[in-house]
C-alpha cells in the first residue's frame, strides 16, 4: 500500500522522514513540479498584459485569416 502526504511543510519533513524510518517504511520524495516555471511565468505576465489593456481583441468571423487557415 502506498501513502502519500501532499502539501508538507519542509520544517515537518525530517521528524516525518526518522518516524517512517523507525517504522521501517520506504520513503520516496517527488520533488517534480508540473509545470515548466518559465512556461508559468510566461502565461502570467501575459494574463496582466491584458488585464492592463494590452492583447489583441479578434472577432470569430476572423480567425481563421488570422491563424493562417
Amino acid at each position: 500500500m502506498d501513502v502519500v502526504f501532499k502539501n508538507v511543510k519542509k520544517k515537518d519533513l525530517p521528524f516525518l522522514r526518522s518516524l517512517a524510518e523507525k517504522m521501517g517504511f520506504e520513503i520516496a520524495q517527488n520533488d517534480d513540479k508540473p509545470y515548466n516555471p518559465e512556461f508559468v511565468k510566461e502565461i502570467l505576465e501575459a494574463s496582466e498584459e491584458v488585464r492592463n489593456g494590452g492583447g489583441k481583441r479578434i472577432e470569430m468571423k476572423d480567425l481563421d485569416k488570422f491563424l493562417g487557415l
